[in-house]
């Protein structure tokens, strides 16, 4: 699994570290990744994504997970949250 935030893309950055001598040595900065559930009102179940902190707040500001993935382009979207978006919006126009 890779560590990347489904929702913002966000993922591990490389870089120095740096001693007071100023030498470098490769170091990583890793991403703040929570592996969380979300529920989607309209399939009413639990949604299992690997999101950023940043992105948590993202949803929440969206109005939740339904929300988003109808919000975004296919293309821009995770993959693994291609599926979710097609049910919703199917459930969204038979609801209609």
């Amino acid at each position: 699994m890779s560590r990347q935030c489904m929702i913002t893309g966000k993922k591990r950055m490389v870089g120095n570290n740096r001693s007071h001598a100023r030498n470098a040595t490769r170091r990583t900065f890793e991403v703040n990744l929570q592996d969380t559930s979300m529920y989607s009102e309209i399939l009413k179940r639990e949604i299992k994504v690997r999101v950023s902190a940043h992105g948590q707040r993202i949803v929440d500001h969206n109005g939740g997970i339904d929300a988003f993935v109808t919000k975004i382009a296919k293309t821009k979207l995770h993959p693994k949250l291609r599926p979710i978006k097609a049910e919703v919006e199917k459930k969204q126009a038979v609801a209609a």
